[in-house]
């Protein structure tokens, strides 16, 4: 059997990389031979996550459509057609048997060169409203992973695959005893828990409002763990110092085994990788999508698993107002927190990554 050679792209944000990671350890774990090559852009966190995880990776110089500030933009075509050649350069060095693109930044220049090569590509759509990039991708791709039902709107359905989204093994893995956890954070066992997680970059409408909360909170007998993210942290610390051994902050949480096993109910955005991990925690969750996310794709991914019982949606405007008494109101509905648990855990999909990576294999293979 001849070594395979994988190149994987896209980043941005942890919702991309940690699914492209999933994704290269289970193409090791089923032919260990496989040499896999990550492009991401340039200055975005996959050059820092991607080789902590112990893999190459090469940058293109590439951003986004930039929709808050349209006159930033006018660079993009430069730097399109750019991160265009740098990718084939790629291609020509590393003679990739399959491109598999994740989303992101680096997804489009690099798939769209194999494509013009005519090297196999496999697109990994994350979200329930699939992405421009994409949808302009898709026509040539030899399969597109999905994770939400009805995405032919998208997509041609005979290149659609169900996998579901890849995930951390950790969270896969976990098995860890609540009570011993909260400990680990510093809580009390037997105390209701309140997980807030704004994404790896933290979300300062969620960060305010529960700034705005914890006096409340912890009055009501509830502990906090709590992500922040980089530009919040300190004034987070700030905020929970008087409350030590009911208040857990922290900027990026890496164990979040160990947070979800902890968490009674979480707070968090919509991203595809947090809602793959909650409905294999199980955890009852009270989704505040961003509302800045392209085609605001993050409200879709809540809508899935609210219209199934299995979580609560708040608008991100509302915030302030409707935070402290949703979750007050679920802590103390019993029924309906194991209702939310339940309809999670049907939704869990544990080897998404291996099935992507099966799939891959059989591309390579024709």
């Amino acid at each position: 059997m001849r070594q395979l050679r994988i190149i994987i792209a896209g980043g941005g944000t942890g919702g991309h990389i940690f699914p492209a990671i999933a994704i290269a350890r289970a193409l090791l774990r089923l032919r260990p031979d496989t040499q896999i090559l990550f492009v991401g852009a340039v200055g975005k966190m996959e050059m820092e996550k991607v080789p902590q995880a112990g893999f190459e990776i090469v940058g293109l110089d590439i951003v986004g459509f930039n929709r808050s500030n349209l006159l930033a933009n006018l660079s993009l075509p430069g730097k399109l057609l750019k991160s265009r050649n740098a990718a084939r350069k790629i291609i020509d060095r590393f003679k990739p048997d399959v491109i598999v693109g994740v989303g992101g930044y680096a997804s489009y220049p690099m798939l769209s060169a194999g494509q013009a090569a005519r090297i196999p590509t496999l697109i990994q759509e994350q979200n329930s409203y699939a992405g421009k990039s994409n949808k302009m991708l898709a026509n040539r791709a030899k399969a597109i992973c999905v994770a939400y039902d009805n995405m032919s709107r998208f997509f041609p359905a005979s290149a659609i695959l169900f996998t579901g989204n890849p995930v951390r093994e950790l969270i896969t893995g976990m098995n860890g005893n609540s009570n011993d956890c909260k400990l680990k954070f510093g809580l009390q066992p037997g105390k209701k828990t309140i997980l807030v997680v704004g994404g790896s970059q933290g979300a300062k409408s969620i960060n305010e409002a529960v700034s705005a909360c914890l006096e409340k909170w912890v009055a009501d007998g509830l502990q906090i763990i709590w992500q922040t993210g980089k530009a919040y942290f300190e004034t987070a610390a700030g905020s929970a110092v008087k409350y030590q051994n009911s208040v857990f902050v922290k900027d990026f949480i890496t164990g979040m085994d160990d947070a979800y096993t902890a968490a009674d109910i979480v707070v968090s955005r919509a991203g595809a990788l947090a809602i793959a991990e909650l409905c294999i925690a199980a955890r009852p969750v009270i989704f505040v999508p961003y509302p800045f996310a392209a085609e605001n794709h993050q409200w879709s991914n809540a809508q899935a698993l609210v219209d199934k019982g299995a979580a609560l949606i708040i608008n991100d405007n509302e915030i302030n107002d409707k935070l402290y008494n949703t979750v007050s109101a679920l802590a103390n509905n019993a029924q309906q927190m194991t209702a939310m648990s339940q309809e999670l855990g049907k939704m869990a999909i544990r080897d998404a990554d291996e099935r992507i990576a099966n799939k891959i294999f059989e591309i390579a293979g024709k």
